[in-house]
């Protein structure tokens, strides 16, 4: 007897008055990779919610959904349409591993941890036994178990950007107290063998190939190899990392020759006093506001890599006046992409549990479900400004990067934007998309009918049924 999985990547949420599609859509790589673990005799469909309606009447056996914080609210109503029709549901992903007792309420089992190592014990219970367990407890570890490769052709005809997703490593050292990837991997770091990878990347076809690496520097010599492997593969490659691989010269040839654009830098702030607090080793100010990253900078420039600089607003040290001279900051260095957001408080990490100690989560603790809260507003209450005066600089600050003036002056660099044809068509392509999206998603409910008045702790199915939230 053949079997169905039905594979759910679900949206943030939406406006008021439309559903919201998002234009800058990437491969859900996470649900390729299980896709690719799948044996070929199980029949296999996926819908993404960002940019396409679900067809939930569509006959499936099993529904795994992909979970974020983000996308919880949104994830537990579908989860419900799912369950309404008898069809279990498994939930996996960051969210069910930070806060599980939450979201098995909304779902037939959850996944804690990765599920590349426990997926064919998922699929082998079901199809044997017709039933999951409550909860599989997985580890994490190398991505896609070091053996699978993303079966990508349930990605066709999405309209996905034209870059392919794609992981070398997984996990950070560091124990930034803000961050989730540090909670998620308990600061460890995993690398997949480079023979793996460069396996994978002989059959992508896309202009550019995103290393969804959570800090792809973090092990240089496991790096070096890699980049080594990938200078004969002639490919166009972008990732995140930190500042201090500018330390190691030869590790910024390796990443020129092998064809990197750009690397996406988390700056996260440059006040002292905040980076002080925040435990992020590779972020260090030693000089004046204006001299900051200086030498970093300059040799990524000389390097000719474009620099994506991202940013969080709302640490204790930040005012609306120390928010808009970051942005004055980030202007003046011509990075190519920038990202400006409100501080995030994810649950169960340090930062979570420190704020509520102290008093200060809004939203009832539960931001990502409250039918209140709006995407890229404060969550918490800050120590130098109201949550509103956060939010407001927050919606300032993007508005002001995205401006058109801002994006020309910003362009007119000949050691990286206008260093290759190829750069500059990367620059005006994704700018413009950028700045149509960070505007449009401010200000979005979660979830698809959030927006209808409810009390505080009520969560409204997509039938009109009204469920009180735990």
């Amino acid at each position: 007897m053949s079997m169905k999985i039905t594979f759910i990547k679900p949206n943030i949420g939406r406006k008021e008055d439309y559903l919201y599609v998002d234009r800058g859509r990437m491969e859900p790589l996470q649900l390729g990779v299980l896709a690719g673990m799948t044996p070929d005799h199980i029949e296999k469909v996926m819908f993404d919610d960002r940019m396409e309606e679900i067809d939930f009447d569509d006959k499936t056996d099993l529904v795994a959904i992909t979970v974020e914080t983000y996308t919880a609210r949104r994830a537990y109503e579908i989860s419900m349409e799912y369950r309404a029709r008898g069809i279990p549901v498994i939930m996996g992903g960051f969210h069910p591993t930070l806060i599980p007792e939450e979201c098995s309420q909304y779902a037939d089992s959850i996944m804690i941890g990765d599920a590349g190592w426990m997926w064919s014990e998922v699929l082998k219970d079901f199809e044997e036994f017709k039933k999951l367990k409550p909860i599989y407890k997985s580890k994490v570890g190398v991505g896609q178990a070091n053996i699978f490769y993303p079966d990508r052709s349930i990605f066709k005809g999405k309209g996905y950007l034209n870059v392919a997703l794609t992981q070398f490593s997984r996990g950070c050292k560091f124990a930034c107290s803000f961050c989730a990837i540090s909670s998620y991997f308990n600061k460890q770091h995993f690398t997949r063998d480079v023979e793996k990878v460069v396996t994978e990347l002989k059959k992508v076809k896309a202009q550019v190939v995103f290393f969804v690496d959570d800090n792809i520097c973090n092990d240089r010599e496991a790096l070096k190899e890699l980049l080594r492997a990938l200078i004969p593969l002639k490919i166009r490659w972008i990732s995140q990392g930190t500042m201090d691989m500018t330390k190691d010269l030869e590790l910024m040839d390796l990443m020129r020759r092998s064809g990197c654009l750009g690397i996406v830098v988390g700056f996260e702030t440059i006040n002292k006093e905040n980076l002080g607090q925040l435990r992020k080793g590779p972020n260090r100010i030693k000089t004046s506001f204006d001299m900051a990253y200086k030498n970093e900078i300059d040799i990524m420039r000389e390097y000719g890599l474009q620099n994506w600089a991202a940013f969080t607003l709302g640490y204790d040290f930040d005012t609306p006046e120390s928010i808009d001279e970051t942005v004055d900051w980030a202007i003046s260095k011509k990075f190519a992409f920038g990202a400006f957001n409100v501080l995030t408080v994810y649950p169960n990490t340090p930062l979570y549990n420190q704020m509520k100690e102290q008093g200060r989560l809004l939203y009832d603790d539960k931001w990502w479900l409250h039918p209140s809260y709006r995407f890229n507003h404060a969550t918490f209450k800050p120590k130098l400004m109201t949550p509103d005066q956060l939010t407001a600089a927050g919606f300032r600050s993007r508005s002001r990067w995205s401006a058109w003036g801002s994006i020309f002056s910003r362009f007119i660099d000949p050691k990286t934007h206008l260093k290759t044809p190829m750069k500059a068509a990367l620059y005006w392509k994704y700018n413009p998309l950028y700045r149509a999206e960070a505007l449009e998603k401010h200000d979005m409910y979660f979830g698809n009918y959030n927006h209808l008045p409810r009390g505080e702790n009520e969560f409204i199915h997509s039938k009109n049924e009204i469920l009180v939230m735990p």
